[in-house]
């Protein structure tokens, strides 16, 4: 017998079957296409055809069919004896209501009391993006994502949930259906269902001592009721930095620094003849050499991924598999992950009904290396912007030429690079018993293993025959970790006429292990043998070290509402961590909240024709935060322990004795740091829904930060971590959105807006300390935190004149001989009648004070198209002059184009002081930072743009097709910021030394069977 066509099926023999024909179609008449048929108890079915029609050969007359379909309540009927079916689907009003993740549940959106944003997986389907954090950027209010780059499998980012709460690890929390994660990067975007950010107290506190940075739930795709849906997604992408300095010419330079030469009564470097020759180009000893033009390459990336859903009345299934390949813009650099995920949901009895997930992800990177400070890409870059295009990169004879650091080209032509073998596995069982109706009791274990394979060979070169590298070396190291969580849920859910009670109970355990293995030898045989044993072994040298957690909870929550106008929660949680001592181990994580659904009174009845929805809401909560200090083998992961140092040496008996010491101190006392939250918020529809926002007023005090405290010398320890620092976090969020379709016309349009004041209000009895891992950044009192602690600047000294005159008065504190006509003039800020330390200011900080986010849509028959933008202001970067902007300092400095618009006296109104060599001005950043080389780094960037087409249904169904989209997409397309040179506003690194951002173009096909 012949495969039966679309909307036919005949799978029961002629002497049973009873044929049941039939159309679906919505309330509004419309004919439903690809509706599931199901005999129910077998796998005999069809779906719908193109007018919602169908034919189904069913074994009896008693028959029940199942009619299921994305978007609508799935309805039974019994075979009719005779004549045609017509059946009506109504909407699912829990889909269109929009539920929502949240803490160990789900809720419907319009009962929302706390503070939720939530995104679905359309809209990060289809962008070419290497990690999911990078994909959220600008698309809600509050996330700010900052620190993204192009580094193959290094691109995650930071993320903050409204603002910056500690001085420590400020990282969200996230989990990956239930399971804690401590990264995104990994994750298939085509898995994902939906994204979920709890950003208040309310909504977090159920994750009590980890959530005071926020909470990250991600929940991957399910199976549902029906025949088994294939779909494959797949795009190539073309990868391109998005940003290189424009650099002087050889010709430029050289002649530029044989005139600052002169300036300063020294001789000039090159003769005439030479310059010529470097604008001539003619000679191969002269050269202009494009250094980034020989590293940087043409990235491809291509994803792929391939998925199963399907089910029936007793087993639910999903699988998917992927497969993404990168090459990175600079050579040796890349990425090959693969990834599989099963889910499946199980109906046992009808009481007991069981999932399985299972997900494997192996993800394997590579970083192009140096042979100068090796083990990433770093020095590359950096060379990459300092060394002079005068210099040779490779003559005839093959040996390259070289700066004192080496050459970055022969460094990419070595093939030397770090390589993260990384495998992933998850694994969570859980079981679900109805007790009685409304209460369910849920059991849960899970497991995650987490194991890298760090390995860099750093490789010997002979560049030429005077210059070559260090011997060569291999580093190796092990890093592995593994979680593993039993919960237990007690969930009731049950409505008494107008009264509606939810409640939850939980306990939860976790058991955390880490532990680090490093090897490393020097001078191998030759660059091919790599292997540890090929190494000396008398420079061998290893490391290592193991740390564990155990944590054991227990929380609870209540929900109430009435009538679906007034709602109530409040959750509790109690967490026990093993990193405190005894005594101090248990943190209490309480909040309340409360929303009144104004547009359901009976007195708004009369605007009920144009107000969908109207809601106001409340909360207050406290948050905890034990990860504050995820640091590496010192003893500040456990600060409640004593912990002593090996490596002493003793004197006894006329020789010198190994032993221990105590380096630190540690207080017992020490325990949780905690955020209290309160926050309103007013959640709005008009028309229909079509118009849809909300605005939320927040307001967040983290006390007991831990920090150093400073002890006197005589105290003979390094300084103690203590329960001694506060700061505070409110703002601002709107979010808005429009959606209407009319015709063969679609149109949707998404903003949001945030704003957030950062402020420090206690640093434990002192005024302010450095900001760790900052560039001249401070964290002071009554200031954001990184804020910038520079040389407040006023423009240029316009004569030699002026510049003696401030001289005279203040001297020169700074060095770089003194002051000159064209040098930058510094301000007295405290008016003293002196220029010193004393006199620099606090700027803005690293951390943007405002983020917004832009999407819009439109669709028009079978095309789609759809732009997104992102950005942020009042935000500054400092980046290094001497390297950013380059040096005049000979074959180590290549100056950016912009000191073509020097201060000289026929040009006084120009963008950069007056021409110096090498450090010799008081100007140069590496004499005094200023506000003059503070640069706004606000922004607004084109994140992505996506055209589609989708081919008409009519062309595939007969192919067995259900539909066929094919789309171009491009990420980073353009950005409008202020930037005095063409330097990213999102580049990572001080001295710009970082992976730089990529602009991806990317085409694409998804299909479904």
């Amino acid at each position: 017998m012949a495969a039966p066509e679309i909307g036919h099926s005949f799978s029961v023999t002629a002497s049973q079957a009873v044929r049941v024909t039939g159309a679906v179609f919505d309330a509004s008449g419309s004919p439903l296409i690809g509706v599931s048929v199901l005999e129910k108890g077998t796998s005999n079915g069809t779906i719908t055809d193109m007018d919602g029609n169908f034919i189904l050969d069913v074994s009896s007359s008693k028959s029940v069919l199942v009619f299921s379909y994305i978007g609508y309540v799935t309805q039974e009927q019994t075979a009719p004896a005779s004549g045609s079916l017509k059946v009506v689907l109504k909407e699912d009003t829990k889909t269109l209501e929009e539920v929502v993740v949240v803490g160990y549940g789900t809720q419907k959106k319009e009962n929302l009391s706390g503070s939720v944003a939530s995104i679905d997986s359309e809209q990060l389907q289809n962008r070419p993006i290497q990690n999911v954090s990078s994909g959220l950027q600008g698309l809600m209010p509050g996330v700010t994502v900052t620190g993204t780059n192009g580094a193959p499998g290094m691109d995650s980012g930071n993320i903050r949930v409204r603002g910056t709460g500690t001085l420590n690890s400020a990282s969200p929390y996230i989990l990956i259906d239930g399971v804690e994660s401590e990264t995104m990067s990994a994750i298939d975007p085509n898995d994902i269902a939906s994204i979920s950010v709890l950003k208040d107290a309310a909504s977090a506190a159920i994750y009590g001592s980890k959530a005071a940075n926020g909470v990250i739930l991600i929940t991957t795709k399910r199976g549902s009721t029906g025949k088994p849906k294939v779909s494959y997604s797949g795009y190539v992408g073309f990868q391109h930095t998005t940003q290189t300095i424009d650099r002087l010419s050889s010709y430029e330079y050289a002649s530029m620094y044989n005139d600052a030469l002169r300036a300063e009564n020294k001789a000039p470097r090159f003769t005439d003849e030479e310059i010529q020759k470097f604008k001539d180009g003619t000679d191969p000893n002269y050269p202009n050499t494009d250094w980034y033009g020989l590293a940087y390459k043409t990235g491809v990336q291509h994803r792929h991924n391939l998925n199963v859903t399907g089910g029936n009345e007793f087993v639910h299934y999903m699988g998917s598999i992927g497969y993404l390949n990168q090459t990175g813009v600079l050579p040796n650099a890349g990425r090959e992950q693969f990834n599989a995920r099963t889910n499946l949901d199980m109906k046992i009895s009808k009481r007991l009904s069981a999932k399985l997930n299972l997900a494997f992800i192996k993800n394997k990177y590579d970083d192009a290396s140096s042979a100068y400070n090796g083990g990433s890409s770093d020095q590359i870059i950096r060379q990459l912007n300092l060394i002079a295009p005068w210099i040779v990169n490779r003559y005839e004879d093959g040996t390259y030429g070289t700066i004192s650091d080496g050459n970055p080209i022969a460094w990419l032509d070595s093939g030397m690079k770090v390589t993260r073998d990384n495998y992933n596995f998850t694994g969570t069982a859980s079981l679900d018993y109805q007790i009685l109706d409304g209460l369910v009791l849920t059991l849960t274990g899970s497991y995650v293993n987490n194991l890298q394979n760090y390995k860099y060979f750093q490789a010997f070169i002979q560049y030429n025959a005077n210059k070559a590298t260090t011997p060569n070396s291999l580093d190796e190291r092990y890093y592995r970790w593994d979680r593993t969580n039993y919960d237990a849920l007690l969930n009731y859910d049950k409505s008494f006429g107008n009264h509606h009670v939810k409640g939850l109970a939980g306990w939860h355990t976790e058991k955390y292990n880490y532990k680090y293995l490093r090897a490393y030898r020097e001078n191998f045989p030759n660059n091919e043998l790599t292997d540890i044993n090929a190494g000396d072994a008398a420079s061998q040298t290893n490391a290592g070290f193991s740390r564990e957690l155990a944590m054991i909870s227990w929380f609870a929550r209540v929900n109430y509402d009435f009538a679906g106008k007034y709602l109530l929660e409040a959750n509790i949680r109690a967490d026990a961590s093993s990193r405190f001592a005894e005594g101090n181990r248990w943190g209490y994580f309480p909040s309340f909240s409360g929303a009144w659904r104004i547009s359901e009174e009976n007195f708004m009845s009369s605007a009920r024709n144009w107000l969908s929805n109207l809601k106001i809401r409340a909360s207050w909560g406290m948050l905890g935060n034990q990860d504050a200090l995820n640091s590496d083998a010192s003893g500040a992961y456990y600060p409640a322990l004593t912990v002593y140092d090996i490596g002493a040496t003793y004197p006894f008996g006329g020789a010198l004795n190994s032993g221990y010491y105590q380096g630190s101190y540690n207080l017992s006392t020490i325990t949780w740091e905690k955020a209290t939250t309160w926050g309103v918020g007013l959640d709005f529809g008009l028309f229909n829904n079509r118009l849809t926002g909300s605005i939320d007023f927040y307001n967040r005090k983290t006390t007991g930060i831990m920090m150093d405290v400073a002890v006197p010398q005589e105290f003979a320890l390094n300084p103690y971590k203590d329960n001694v620092g506060s700061m505070l976090n409110k703002g601002v969020e709107i979010n808005l959105g429009y959606n209407n379709q009319w015709g063969d016309w679609s149109f949707g349009v998404a903003a949001n807006f945030s704003y957030n004041h950062n402020e420090i209000t206690d640093l434990g009895g002192v005024d302010y300390i450095d900001a760790s891992g900052g560039y001249n950044q401070r964290n002071a009192l009554g200031h954001a935190m990184n804020s910038y602690y520079v040389y407040q600047a006023d423009g240029f000294f316009n004569s030699q004149q002026e510049a003696d005159d401030f001289t005279a008065k203040y001297g020169n504190p700074f060095g770089g001989g003194g002051f000159k006509a064209g040098d930058i003039r510094y301000v007295d800020t405290n008016g003293d009648g002196k220029l010193n330390g004393d006199d620099r200011v606090l700027a803005n900080s690293s951390d943007p004070v405002y983020t917004f986010g832009l999407s819009l849509n439109a669709g028009w028959k079978n095309f789609d198209l759809s732009v997104m933008f992102n950005g942020a202001a009042k935000v500054s970067r400092l980046f290094d002059a001497y390297e950013v902007y380059g040096a005049f300092s000979g074959d180590a400095g290549h100056p950016a184009s912009i000191w073509k618009d020097a201060w000289t006296e026929n040009n006084k109104d120009a963008s950069m002081p007056r021409i110096f060599t090498d450090t010799n001005s008081p100007s140069c950043s590496r004499n005094a930072v200023s506000t003059f080389w503070l640069q706004n780094t606000s922004y607004l960037r084109m994140k992505n743009l996506q055209l589609g087409y989708t081919l008409p249904k009519h062309l595939l169904s007969s192919w067995g097709i259900e539909n066929v989209r094919f789309y171009y997409s491009v990420e980073n397309l353009f950005t409008i910021d202020g930037m005095k040179i063409n330097i990213d506003p999102e580049a990572t690194s001080q001295r710009l030394s970082s992976y730089p951002l990529l602009r991806t173009h990317s085409f694409g096909v998804n299909v479904t069977f």
